[in-house]
């Protein structure tokens, strides 16, 4: 057992009141990304969780003129969907895209980004160089507190026991602004940060009059480059000046040590890394690279029950069938999927949300299971990988899981659970996926037989079966299958 008390209140006075209660002893549980994974490392244990998955309030990306205000419960999947933050807050997206896997990106939220407070935290690098403050709310009111003050030393914050991140507020790019996030990573998914970086320039006639340069994954709390900034004021981005800039910055840090690079590489490296974003700025580049659509493996299904609140017994559809699950309420949903409903086709990889294995869908939405509180899925319309066929025409095999026989995808078969309920999400999600889609739809599954070349063969010619289900005119649905022959 994971925990003990489990509360799921509905309402945020209800919610801060159990934080007055429980104060230090408890632990706020939303999107789950940080907080199962430390408890299954049995990091901060505790015998309670208040899961404020219900304050629906509190999810919302809304642009307010002066700032993007981001609700506690705003996903990075909900910053990459927000027209206003493609539009204004260019180097937050980038950010977002980095996080994760889709998987992940669609539970967990900014907030709890920014509560877990470890520099190698990648939304919260442009948040910094953006500006804006924090909404703490305890049941004795609220206090607003600048995000750069916030972080008060290696994952700490000045955020009480009492107290739940109600909103986020972030300054917009103005007019006259461009901003990039970029990010040094060890792998192009599921990567921790070996150094990230965001940089903001506003300037008038093609002089900088204002820089701001956030650095992370250098020193305990994220870093602003204030003598690079200033190496840039009341000059031209030339190629001078951004190589200035990339010296000064030598000035602003001294750089930690760790598994993923040494002291010595990240001080090489973070000078490369801000003259990159300057030149990408000066080039008028910032978004190259940014996909027009982003994959997020998440249709929108409304939730298949109304039940009351919870008590104890979880009651959700899984697989079109209504399901009670007892004595499962201190268990993962992954645990409660395979020990209480006996479907054992999601398989345990990791139990930290890095290999896939146990992804299944909630309402539409892909997630990795091992992540879940199984009371999170109170009233939810569950899918595992024994409906997934059922969920598309009710044949004895949805069409992916054909091509993976047809096209010989199947090694071990161990990880193949989590990669069909990714790639046939990505077919509900995407018409026509490109190559690049397919590669972010399954970035967060792994495989440790094969180089995926022919579980992206399959996925491609299950895209094209699908089309000619739907279309009287079959043709194909992209020309990405051309590109994957081509590309290898």
């Amino acid at each position: 057992m994971l925990w003990q008390r489990y509360f799921q209140p509905r309402s945020i006075a209800r919610a801060l009141a159990l934080l007055r209660e429980y104060g230090a002893s408890a632990r706020i549980v939303s999107g789950g990304t940080d907080v199962l994974v430390e408890l299954q490392r049995g990091v901060k244990p505790t015998q309670t969780l208040i899961d404020v998955t219900q304050l629906r309030e509190l999810k919302y990306v809304r642009d307010e003129g002066e700032r993007i205000a981001i609700g506690g419960l705003a996903t990075h999947n909900d910053v990459l969907a927000s027209q206003a933050c493609a539009q204004r807050a260019l180097p937050l997206v980038q950010a977002c895209v980095e996080v994760g896997a889709p998987q992940i990106r669609a539970r967990a939220t900014l907030a709890g980004n920014l509560v877990t407070a470890s520099p190698a935290n990648d939304t919260i690098v442009p948040l910094i160089a953006m500006g804006g403050e924090v909404v703490l709310q305890s049941a004795d009111g609220e206090r607003v507190i600048d995000i750069a003050e916030f972080f008060t030393g290696f994952r700490q914050t000045q955020m009480r026991s009492d107290e739940l991140l109600r909103e986020i507020r972030a300054r917009p790019l103005a007019e006259n602004d461009r901003g990039i996030f970029l990010k040094l990573g060890l792998r192009r998914a599921q990567a921790i940060s070996v150094i990230s970086v965001a940089t903001i320039v506003s300037s008038t006639s093609g002089v900088v009059g204002e820089a701001r340069i956030a650095l992370g994954c250098l020193a305990p709390t994220i870093v602003r480059a204030k003598n690079a900034e200033a190496a840039l004021i009341g000059k031209a981005l030339s190629a001078e000046t951004i190589a200035l800039a990339g010296e000064a910055v030598l000035g602003d840090v001294s750089p930690i040590g760790d598994v993923r690079g040494s002291a010595e590489y990240r001080r090489l490296a973070v000078g490369a890394l801000v003259e990159r974003s300057l030149q990408r700025i000066a080039g008028d580049s910032c978004a190259e690279g940014l996909p027009d659509r982003h994959i997020l493996l998440d249709t929108g299904e409304a939730p298949a029950l109304s039940v009351q609140e919870f008590e104890g017994t979880i009651v959700s559809t899984i697989n079109g069938k209504r399901i009670e699950m007892r004595d499962a309420g201190r268990k993962t949903l992954l645990n409660a999927l395979r020990e209480n409903a006996s479907l054992t086709g999601s398989k345990e990889g990791c139990a930290e949300g890095e290999c896939g294995a146990c992804t299944v869908w909630i309402d539409g939405q892909a997630v990795m299971s091992c992540l879940v509180p199984t009371a999170q899925a109170h009233g939810h319309a569950l899918v595992t990988i024994e409906g997934l066929a059922a969920s598309h025409n009710g044949k004895a095999l949805h069409p992916l899981q054909q091509a993976y026989i047809e096209r010989g995808a199947v090694q071990c078969g161990f990880c193949i659970p989590g990669m069909l309920m990714a790639g046939a999400k990505l077919l509900q999600e995407c018409e026509a996926p490109t190559l690049e889609q397919h590669q972010t739809a399954i970035s967060g599954n792994i495989c440790r037989c094969t180089g995926y070349r022919k579980i992206l063969d399959a996925m491609q010619q299950a895209a094209q079966v699908m089309g000619r289900e739907e279309s009287p005119n079959p043709s194909l649905r992209s020309g990405s299958f051309d590109k994957l022959r081509m590309t290898r």
